[in-house]
This record gives C-alpha cells, sequence and structure tokens, in this order.
C-alpha cells in the first residue's frame, strides 16, 4: 500500500498546480459513481452542491469531488471537472442527457503573493479541466501542489496531504486534505507536530511528542493574515454504505482535523470534510463497522494533515512563510 488515498478501490487522484498564481486545483475522480455526504464546521465555507448530499436529497451519488484555491473563484474547478467528466460520457442520466455531478470545496489563498491579476476569468475552469484529465491511480504528490499549492497556516506553509490505513472492520480508509488553517498543525515554538499519537511509520518525521512537554505548548497561535484560511478534506472507505451512513462518517473524520490543527473550526476558517464510499466491501455489523471506520477515518486524516505541512515547500514570492522542512530538517 501507498499510504495513500488511491489504496481505496475505486478512484482516482489528479492536481494542476499554478506556481506563478500560487494556486491549484485537486481532482478526485471515482471510476462509477460513488455515495457521498459532508460536514461543515468552518465559519465561513466555500461550497458547490453540498446541499444535494443532505442524505433526503435526491441524488444517491457522486462522479468526483472538486477541492481548489482561489476563493469563490475556486468553485468554477468543479466545472471544469465536470467538462471533462461529460467528454468521457459520464454524469446522472435525465433521458438522453447526462449531468455530472461534482460537488467541490474552496480555500481562500488570493493574498499569499501569487500573481492573481488573471484578467476577466480566473483560470479555475481550465485548472480543474486539467486536473480531472490528469487523475491516476497510484502515489499521491503532496505538499506544495494542487489545492494546496497556495495554503498556508499559522507559522508554516500549509499544502496538501494524503494517508490511508485498513479499519479493523476489514475496510480500507483513505484521508485527502489541503491545510490552509488559521491555527497551526505544531506544537508551540518547536517541531513536534500535535498528529504525533496517530504517526505511522515515521511519515512525517517520527518526533513523537515533545519532552519535556513545552511551556508554549498551548499558546494559541493565529494566522497573521486571519482572513486567508480554510482546511478542505475527502475521507474515502471502500465500504458499501448509505447516504446518511457516510455522513456521520464526515462528522467522525472532522475529530482529525480537531487532533491535528489547533485551532479548528473557527468563525475565519471554512472547514468541510466530504466522505465518499465507493462500494467495494459491505458492512458486515453496520454500527460496529461504522464505530471502527470512523475511527479510522479520524486518524488518517490528522496524518493526512500533518503531512500536509511536513511536505510543503515555500512559494518563491517575497514574504512567503518558510517550509516545516526549510527551519527544522527532515529527521530529528
Amino acid at each position: 500500500m501507498l499510504n495513500a488515498i488511491t489504496d481505496v478501490a475505486g478512484l482516482t487522484i489528479g492536481h494542476a498546480t499554478d506556481l506563478v498564481r500560487a494556486t491549484g486545483v485537486t481532482a478526485i475522480i471515482f471510476d462509477q459513481p460513488a455515495v457521498a455526504s459532508v460536514d461543515v464546521r468552518g465559519g465561513a465555507p466555500g461550497t458547490r452542491d453540498t446541499d444535494l448530499l443532505a442524505p433526503d436529497k435526491t441524488v444517491q451519488a457522486v462522479d468526483a469531488i472538486a477541492l481548489a484555491g482561489g476563493s469563490a473563484f475556486g468553485l468554477e474547478a468543479a466545472a471544469g471537472i465536470g467538462a471533462w467528466l461529460a467528454a468521457q460520457g459520464r454524469g446522472f442520466a435525465i433521458g438522453p442527457a447526462r449531468v455530472p455531478i461534482v460537488p467541490g470545496a474552496i480555500l481562500f489563498d488570493l493574498i499569499n503573493g501569487g500573481d492573481k491579476a488573471w484578467g476577466r476569468y480566473a483560470p479555475y475552469r481550465d485548472l480543474g479541466f486539467a486536473a480531472a484529465e490528469a487523475a491516476r491511480a497510484g502515489p499521491v504528490a503532496m505538499g506544495t501542489v494542487g489545492a494546496g499549492t497556495g495554503a498556508n497556516t499559522a507559522d508554516f506553509k500549509g499544502g496538501l496531504g494524503t494517508a490511508s490505513a485498513l479499519s479493523p472492520s476489514g475496510h480500507r480508509v483513505g484521508a485527502l486534505v489541503a491545510v490552509n488553517a488559521l491555527g497551526s498543525v505544531t506544537i508551540g515554538s518547536g517541531r513536534h507536530f500535535w498528529a504525533a499519537t496517530d504517526e505511522q511509520d515515521g511519515e512525517f518525521g517520527g518526533l513523537g511528542l515533545p519532552s519535556p512537554w513545552p511551556a508554549d505548548a498551548n499558546r494559541i497561535k493565529l494566522k497573521g493574515t486571519t482572513a486567508a484560511n480554510t482546511t478542505i478534506a475527502l475521507v474515502a472507505t471502500d465500504a458499501i454504505l448509505t447516504k446518511a451512513e457516510a455522513r456521520h462518517l464526515a462528522v467522525m473524520a472532522q475529530d482529525g482535523l480537531g487532533r491535528a490543527i489547533r485551532p479548528i473550526h473557527t468563525p475565519l476558517d471554512g472547514d468541510t470534510v466530504f466522505a465518499a464510499a465507493t462500494g467495494k466491501l459491505a458492512l458486515a455489523d453496520m454500527a460496529r463497522d461504522m464505530a471502527w471506520i470512523g475511527a479510522t477515518a479520524a486518524s488518517v486524516l490528522a496524518r493526512a494533515a500533518a503531512r500536509a505541512v511536513y511536505e510543503a515547500t515555500a512559494l518563491d514570492v517575497p514574504g512567503a512563510l518558510p517550509s516545516w522542512r526549510a527551519r527544522f530538517g527532515e529527521r530529528p
């Protein structure tokens, strides 16, 4: 296994990265329509088609998920992904017409130093199409790439991260997250990650928790530009789930952001977690298996959030935040 969301059978990942504009798009393309839902916790979300993911709404499955930078401009990324899907003959069938179903969420990266003077139309529709066209199984690029290209945290460059694990129920669970938080993923002024208790195989440095516990560990750190935030994510499983079960999976997965980022879900973040099920393996015991899958989702999302910052490289713009690696190196 690759320790990536692509370990979940039935989906591929593609990125489109624009380093000049310091922004990008990540597309999650499902091989077949996938049951999906969402949980929105931040006070300033930017989303598209999330209402249809409620358990009582008619559409039962989605073709793709769009994660993008660009604030409201970035919502056009889903249209580009939809255009690519339409060219493949994909979409919700209504008579002879097919309508690709592509919910999405955005983060705010408009004032990170990149060139946002794009003229009449923002580039996100084209970036969405390019991300969908680039979607592949296998390893997933992390750090300053795709939706995480322009992301920052309170003290370090943010980015895009992924992780996966096998639930005790036997279901594969993966997470993909773009971390652009108002808060921080590290403890105090040091190099240790809040998500250290979930880390597997030294995937973000193998540092563990600091000892002795630093005096400034619980100091609240907020990004200097407090309006430029939001963490957006997808957790996926190969389980067969209903929309209601997918919704509960998204709710449980949000705990992973709480373990990895502090503070989280503030009025100035738009934190949004999608959950999707590719429908390969049935639940043996609904309540018990869902508890295992949800707990695993929280863990892989926490790990993915730490990896997003650990793998990031600084933007080549004046005043850019440093990367974690530039300050602390790769290993203790």
